[in-house]
C-alpha cells in the first residue's frame, strides 16, 4: 500500500481520528459511532451525543447490528453468529480511492426489514459499486429496531423515567446530523446528500421528509417500495404497547413502567415483542404493522400522506417506485402483510366495508390466492406510493417508476418482479448472494437492467433527473423498468381508482 493511500485512510472527525481500510477497491471506514450507546438509563430514550473516543479509532470492522430475532441473515439481519447488541448506533463510510479536488455527492442508505429486522452489515447493502461507478461517498448506518426503536411506550412516560417515541427515526436523524458535520473530512459534500431506502427504510425516508428535525439534513430522496400504509396513530400504538406490557407482566398502573422496561433483559424484550407483534398480530390486527413509526404529534406531527398533501413535507426532489408484484415473496417468506383473503376481508370489515367490493372488482379472480397477494401488496406499497407521488408533485419535482423486470425463475416462483429484487439492481450485485439465484440464465440481461437503474439513481444523486418525465396527476407518467424501459401513463388506472383514498387501519 502506497504512503499516500495510508494518509487518505486517516480522517479527523469531531470525536477524533478514525483510520479505515482499502477493501473491494474503495476506501472504507466501518463501525464509527454516531451517537452514545442507547443502553441503561438511555434505553427507550432519544439518541444522545457521542463522546470523543480519544486515541485513533481503527474503523475496520462493522459494529453490532440492532437487537432482533435471529434467523433472517439473508435480509441483512442476524444469523446465528452475527454480532448483535443494544449498543448499535454506528455508521459506515465508503469513498473512492483517488482523492478528489472537489466534494463528492453523498448517498445515505437506510435498510429495510419491516422495522424489526436488518442491519447495515448485510451483504446486500455494500455500496462498493455505487462508489466506484458513480464517484460518490456512500454511508450506511444502524438504527434501533422493533421493541427498542418502533414500539411507542410514551403513554407511560414520567418525569423521572421518560420514554420517547420514534426512536429508530430519531437515530436516523442523529446519523444524518453526524454526516452533516463530518462528511466533508471524507471528501463528501454536506450540501449534496441523497437519502435512499428500501421497504421500511424507504418509509423512513418519507417519514424524515415530514420530520421537522430532519430539515436541511438531506437534499434529495429516493424511496424504493415504501410501505406508507404502515404508519399508525398514537392510540393504536398505545394499545399495542399495552398488550406487550401485559404479556411481559409489567404493572401498567403503578407508574414504574419505564423502570421495569429498563431492567428487563434485552433478549426477553425481543422475544416477547416478536411473539406478540410478528407471530400473532398479522391475523389479530390485519393491515397493521405493529412495530412501526407513530404519528406522535411531536417528532412526526402528521401522517406522511397528510403532510405530503398539505405541503408540510420537506420540498426536496423525490423518486418513488415499487415492484410489479410486491407481496409475492413476502407472502412466502415474511408473512406480515394482509395478502391473504381472510386478512383482507377482516381489514375492510374493520375499516371501510364499502370499499371492499369496489377494490375486489379491480382484481381479476379475487378471492384467488394470486389476486389476494396482489391486492395486499398494492395496499401496503403501491397505492400509498401513488398517493404520495401525486401529493408531492404539487410542491417539488417528483418521479415515479415500477420495476417489471423478472427473470424466468423469478416468474416461475413469484409470478413477476417482487419485493427486494430491486436491491441487486441498485447495488450492481445481480447474480450474487442469496438473491442471485433468481438471475439464473439471465445474468447478462440483468446486468444491463441494473446498469440502467444504477445510472438513473446516480444521475439523480448528482443533482439531475433520473432520466424520465416528472410525475403529475394529469398524465401520471411512470417509468416501467423492464428488459427495455418504457413510459406508461396511469398504469393500473382501474386499481388506482378503486382504492381511491383508502388508508386502512390507522
Amino acid at each position: 500500500m502506497a504512503l499516500d493511500e495510508v494518509d487518505t485512510l486517516r480522517v479527523r472527525t469531531e470525536q477524533g481520528d478514525v483510520h479505515g481500510v482499502i477493501d473491494a477497491g474503495v476506501r472504507t471506514w466501518l463501525g464509527i459511532p454516531y451517537a452514545a450507546p442507547p443502553t441503561g438509563p438511555w434505553r427507550f430514550r432519544a439518541p444522545q451525543p457521542v463522546q470523543p473516543h480519544g486515541d485513533m479509532l481503527v474503523a475496520d470492522a462493522f459494529g453490532a447490528i440492532p437487537m432482533q430475532r435471529r434467523g433472517f441473515e439473508f435480509m441483512g439481519g442476524a444469523g446465528e453468529a452475527t454480532p448483535m447488541s443494544e449498543d448499535c448506533l454506528t455508521l459506515n463510510i465508503s469513498a473512492p480511492v483517488p482523492v478528489s479536488g472537489s466534494p463528492r455527492p453523498v448517498v445515505v442508505w437506510l435498510y429495510g426489514g419491516a422495522f424489526a429486522l436488518g442491519g447495515s452489515r448485510g451483504v446486500l447493502y455494500r455500496g462498493d459499486r455505487l462508489v466506484k461507478d458513480g464517484d460518490v461517498i456512500f454511508v450506511s448506518l444502524n438504527y434501533r429496531l422493533g421493541v427498542f426503536g418502533f414500539t411507542d411506550f410514551s403513554a407511560w412516560s414520567t418525569p423521572d423515567q421518560p420514554l420517547e417515541s420514534n426512536l429508530g427515526l430519531r437515530d436516523q436523524v442523529a446519523a444524518l446530523a453526524w454526516v452533516r458535520r463530518n462528511i466533508a473530512a471524507f471528501g463528501g459534500d454536506p450540501d449534496n446528500v441523497t437519502l435512499v431506502g428500501h421497504s421500511a427504510g424507504a418509509m423512513s425516508v418519507l417519514c424524515l421528509m415530514c420530520a421537522p428535525s430532519a430539515a436541511g439534513l438531506f437534499h434529495r430522496a429516493f424511496a424504493m417500495s415504501p410501505a406508507a400504509s404502515c404508519i399508525l396513530g398514537r392510540s393504536r400504538h398505545t394499545a399495542l404497547a399495552r398488550d406487550l406490557l401485559i404479556a411481559l407482566g409489567i404493572d401498567i398502573a403503578d407508574g414504574g413502567v419505564g423502570r421495569a422496561l429498563r431492567q428487563l433483559p434485552a433478549d426477553r424484550l425481543v422475544e416477547a415483542s416478536f411473539r406478540l407483534f410478528y407471530d400473532e398480530a398479522p391475523d389479530k390486527h390485519p393491515g397493521v404493522l405493529a412495530m412501526s413509526p407513530v404519528v406522535d404529534g411531536d417528532f412526526l406531527p402528521l401522517h406522511p400522506v397528510d403532510a405530503f398533501r398539505t405541503g408540510a413535507a420537506h420540498r426536496v426532489p423525490l423518486v418513488i417506485g415499487t415492484m410489479a408484484r410486491e407481496a409475492a415473496i413476502l407472502d412466502k417468506g415474511l408473512p406480515l402483510l394482509p395478502s391473504r383473503v381472510a386478512r383482507l376481508e377482516a381489514m375492510f370489515q374493520a375499516t371501510e366495508p364499502a370499499v371492499r367490493d369496489r377494490v375486489a372488482a379491480a382484481y381479476d379472480g379475487y378471492p384467488s390466492r394470486r389476486a389476494a397477494i396482489d391486492m395486499g401488496g398494492d395496499f401496503v406499497f403501491w397505492t400509498p406510493s401513488v398517493q404520495m407521488a401525486q401529493a408531492h408533485a404539487a410542491f417539488a419535482d417528483t418521479w415515479m417508476y415500477r420495476i417489471d423486470y423478472a427473470t424466468p425463475l423469478t416468474r416461475l416462483v413469484f409470478g413477476g418482479a417482487t419485493h427486494a429484487l430491486d436491491l441487486p439492481l441498485l447495488f450492481g450485485t445481480t447474480g450474487e448472494g442469496d438473491l442471485g439465484r433468481f438471475d439464473l440464465l439471465r445474468r447478462r440481461l440483468s446486468r444491463q437492467v441494473s446498469r440502467r437503474f444504477q445510472d438513473a439513481f446516480l444521475d439523480f444523486a448528482e443533482g439531475g433527473s433520473p432520466g424520465w418525465p416528472t410525475y403529475d396527476p394529469q398524465t401520471r407518467r411512470t417509468r416501467i423498468i423492464d428488459r427495455e424501459d418504457r413510459e406508461e401513463r396511469d398504469p393500473n388506472a382501474a386499481r388506482r381508482k378503486a382504492w381511491g383514498d383508502y388508508r386502512g387501519p390507522q
